[in-house]
């Protein structure tokens, strides 16, 4: 069972993804004509215009905020450090390159989010990937194993455990404080 768990985990997490990943932030890139650099200064002037009367739930700002609350956090911080740990600061470039082509991975992934969203009954808009996967590629069945997927790994896996096992190695590790309590 572990050789086969070995075997998935290496083909999961490693060249193939790596090369998906950065292979869909290059053809976002090229296709969107380097918009990381061309609407940098709109990006600016949008999130923190003053505008009241905006439409939707939440301000430009806000939405930002809670993007990069969702995006950023202990695991970031560790697994950077773990990163320069590991492939010394080549590591650190390499990030670099992988984030400036993530950007318009996730910018793509804003814009089909904004596309395909819904309002319900009571005006709450609702969307994200279960809705651009059920409307954009007309697969509810996807979606729904989107879905699904999402909550269980949430609810098995990335919570508060990355926050919580950074801080018991810290405190292990510098304080001799035993992993149980």
């Amino acid at each position: 069972m572990t050789k086969f768990l070995t075997q998935v985990n290496n083909l999961v997490w490693g060249m193939p993804l790596i090369l998906l990943l950065l292979g869909t932030g290059i053809y976002f890139t090229t296709h969107l004509k380097f918009i990381q650099f061309v609407r940098l200064k709109k990006a600016f002037s949008l999130i923190f215009k003053k505008n009241e009367n905006h439409e939707g739930d939440v301000s430009s700002f806000q939405a930002l905020c809670t993007a990069l609350s969702s995006t950023i956090g202990t695991g970031n911080i560790v697994g950077v450090a773990t990163a320069i740990s590991a492939g010394g600061p080549g590591a650190l470039f390499w990030m670099w390159i992988s984030a400036f082509f993530g950007m318009a991975t996730k910018y793509a992934e804003g814009v089909l989010a904004i596309k395909y969203r819904t309002k319900d009954e009571n005006g709450q808009i609702a969307g994200g990937p279960m809705y651009y996967i059920e409307k954009g590629l007309h697969n509810k069945f996807l979606a729904s194993l989107f879905a699904f997927f999402g909550v269980a790994v949430a609810y098995l896996g990335i919570g508060t455990f990355t926050q919580v096992r950074s801080i018991s190695d810290a405190l292990h590790l510098s304080f001799h404080v035993p992993y149980w309590t």
